[in-house]
């Protein structure tokens, strides 16, 4: 699934259709734009992410890694390759014996990283520290108990879904349950989100997890405006 990235400005006539495919179940159409050497993902008539726009996704990255980097061997998972910015900000973080795990729902996200969009964050999918599944990131999830250090959820607009409906669960009680028994003890779960969420923030607490609330910039955007990342924490 892409990642809901940093908003932009929308794609218009100026703007070249690279290439286009479906979101799996219940989701639109999704389409890379290109214009000179600026590319954006809309899924109908919503922009999820710009390439000139991703400060955000730095963030979610560094925040969670930075706290999980110092462990020997670190294992991390991130739902939703988008453009790749959170991988490479991941892989900037991380030492040369971690193993990041890549779960992208749709195959065409992950050509379109091999391909146009590649050298936008350097190629992070070239790296040999990188495995990428082209499948939900609830599989995965589901099938590694205590398999991680680090979950990064970058997949849809956040708690509430806009690209397909059954992202809500991955944002549920039982989501979020699941995630919590995918992490070590003292794992650390990392949720982007276009805007605070309060309900989310409780839900975060039944599942157990102790929670940290980050407000975070936009990189090239009017000042003032703020994306949300949840830090969850698993005891000890």
């Amino acid at each position: 699934m892409p990642q809901a990235g940093d908003h932009g400005k929308p794609p218009s006539h100026a703007w070249t259709l690279v290439d286009s495919t479906r979101v799996p179940g219940d989701g639109g159409e999704l389409r890379l734009y290109r214009h000179e050497g600026e590319f954006a993902i809309r899924v109908d008539d919503d922009e999820l992410m710009n390439s000139q726009v991703h400060g955000s996704e730095d963030a979610l990255a560094e925040l969670a890694c930075s706290r999980v980097s110092d462990r020997p061997q670190p294992r991390v998972l991130i739902g939703g390759l988008g453009m790749g910015y959170t991988l490479a900000a991941a892989l900037q973080v991380l030492g040369p014996e971690a193993r990041v795990v890549v779960a992208e729902l749709v195959p065409a996200v992950v050509a379109w990283n091999r391909g146009p969009l590649a050298v936008l964050a350097g190629h992070p999918l070239d790296d040999s520290r990188v495995r990428v599944r082209e499948v939900d990131v609830r599989k995965v999830m589901q099938a590694d108990r205590s398999g991680f250090d680090a979950i990064l959820l970058d997949v849809d607009n956040g708690p509430e879904g806009l690209t397909r409906q059954e992202n809500n669960w991955l944002y549920s009680l039982d989501g979020l349950s699941v995630a919590f028994v995918a992490l070590r003890p003292g794992g650390l779960l990392a949720v982007w989100s276009a805007g605070p969420d309060p309900a989310f923030t409780l839900r975060l607490h039944k599942a157990g997890f102790l929670v940290e609330e980050v407000l975070v910039k936009l990189h090239g955007v009017a000042e003032g405006e703020r994306h949300t990342i949840w830090l969850g924490s698993r005891e000890e």
